[in-house]
């Protein structure tokens, strides 16, 4: 029994071989290096061969592109043979061929093998269902970036690589991402897209750099029709992941495959990227999304009352819940970003399902006591930086220098302090943001100065009239 198996294993790869030798002929070795080499023999079951390939997208093209040919080969060489199945994933450290037992097909999955990888299947950023292009409110201020993107996903051709978003926190740059993969899977199906965060795709890299599946990867990630990347900043100072996402860039930019990429900054304003990925990003078309004005702000509260009043009580005017004029005084008051004017309106909404009392200005001026003292001052990193320089009497460039007397070092690691408290920059932004360095120099600096302050009655005093004329009173 043993020495048949050993024997039909034997006879199987053999056909194997002559089937991928054809299919390099036909195709041509670039076609057949970028889509073919990594399909790999995974078994038998039965009168079926059993394909494996890394990713969702190589098996799509796959079966699109040739297999019909991919059948009518095997089953030239073999009578046995019938048909072929692809599966996804990672090949196991296991002889290539072996007989496997006929799989079940769980109810609602299309014929062939779709088992994907734990690794593979978590690459992607699962979509925000309320992210879509009829959930986003147009303004002024943000409707040449939704513009843009419709074109992205509504369009076949590929105008411009890449497509780059960019604005601070909460003004809608997520949103739009998740609104072009929305808008390709339900009606562009045929456009592959794939959409993840830029600290996901390093972790991918850095996972297939362990696992020596660096091929796996590169065919995963330059296989697509569309590749939508949130957050580039985030491999700032990460060179060997930059290198590979500007090979990954320029391999579907000569492909003409859409690229669509958002950030915090403009590409020129970007620190810790290589040259040439930041002259890659300024490329294509750049699109700012500017904080939202009165009008937006207020058109942004109105719908999604009318939605957060629809789901929980339908046929409910919405003016009776939360009246105009309050939305008017949040529109007003809250001027930083949506999100947090969102989760405003989230407050009051969750407010009167549970108490069950009408709104009015003074219970919306209660309710929301911290977040609206919180909204009375807004400072900036920029303002951090020249008001410590010119307490101490240094040049601004001094607080961005690598120089480490202490005349500069602790002025320095004050601002830094300041910067933690008084905005909601990470460490590693802060870092960035003091010429280039590390985030634990920055946590370094702030436990200093926290420890100081105990000490020092000089140094507390500094910082608390640093604080004062910052507008933030110490508390």
């Amino acid at each position: 029994m043993a020495a048949r198996q050993l024997k039909r294993t034997a006879l199987v790869e053999d056909q194997w071989k002559r089937v991928r030798s054809r299919l390099r002929a036909e195709l041509g070795e670039a076609a057949f290096r970028t889509w073919l080499r990594p399909l790999t023999l995974d078994g038998v079951s039965g009168t079926k061969v059993v394909l494996r390939v890394p990713g969702d997208n190589m098996k799509r093209w796959v079966m699109s592109r040739c297999g019909e040919r991919l059948r009518d080969l095997w089953c030239g060489e073999s009578d046995e043979i019938t048909d072929i199945a692809i599966t996804v994933g990672v090949p196991e450290r296991r002889p290539k061929t072996r007989e496997v037992r006929p799989l079940q097909r769980r109810p609602g999955t299309a014929d062939g093998l779709t088992r994907v990888s734990r690794d593979v299947a978590g690459a992607a950023t699962q979509l925000n269902p309320r992210f879509t292009f009829e959930n986003f409110v147009i303004g002024e201020t943000n409707h040449f970036a939704h513009r843009a993107a419709m074109d992205v996903a509504d369009s076949n051709r590929v105008s411009y690589n890449p497509l780059y978003l960019y604005g601070s926190v909460g003004l809608g740059k997520t949103h739009l991402m998740n609104a072009i993969a929305w808008r390709i899977r339900t009606q562009r199906p045929e456009r592959q897209g794939l959409f993840m965060s830029a600290e996901k795709f390093m972790t991918r890299f850095v996972h297939a750099l362990r696992f020596k599946d660096t091929m796996a990867f590169k065919n995963e990630f330059r296989s697509v029709d569309v590749l939508m990347i949130d957050d580039i900043q985030f491999i700032a100072d990460k060179a060997s992941t930059q290198e590979e996402f500007l090979h990954t860039f320029n391999a579907l930019a000569d492909l003409n495959r859409q690229i669509v990429i958002t950030a915090d900054r403009a590409p020129s304003n970007l620190e810790g990227i290589d040259e040439r990925l930041r002259s890659r990003l300024n490329g294509g078309v750049v699109a700012l999304l500017r904080p939202a004005d009165y009008a937006l702000r207020l058109d942004i509260l109105k719908n999604k009352l009318v939605h957060s009043i629809g789901e929980k009580r339908p046929g409910t005017d919405p003016e009776d819940v939360v009246p105009t004029a309050v939305l008017e005084f949040l529109a007003t008051t809250i001027t930083s970003n949506v999100r947090e004017l969102e989760g405003a309106l989230n407050r009051v909404v969750a407010h009167v399902h549970m108490v069950g009392q009408p709104v009015t200005l003074d219970s919306t001026r209660e309710l929301l006591r911290d977040l609206l003292r919180a909204q009375e001052r807004r400072v900036t990193v920029e303002e951090i930086q020249k008001m410590v320089a010119d307490h101490f009497n240094l040049r601004l460039a001094d607080m961005l220098s690598s120089r480490k007397e202490r005349a500069i070092a602790r002025p320095r690691q004050v601002a830094m302090y300041l910067v933690k408290r008084l905005t909601n920059r990470s460490l590693p932004e802060i870092g960035r943001r003091f010429g280039g360095r590390d985030h634990t120099t920055v946590m370094h600096g702030v436990r200093k100065i926290e420890e100081l302050k105990a000490k020092d009655p000089a140094l507390a005093e500094d910082v608390e009239t640093l604080e004062h004329l910052l507008g933030q009173p110490q508390r």
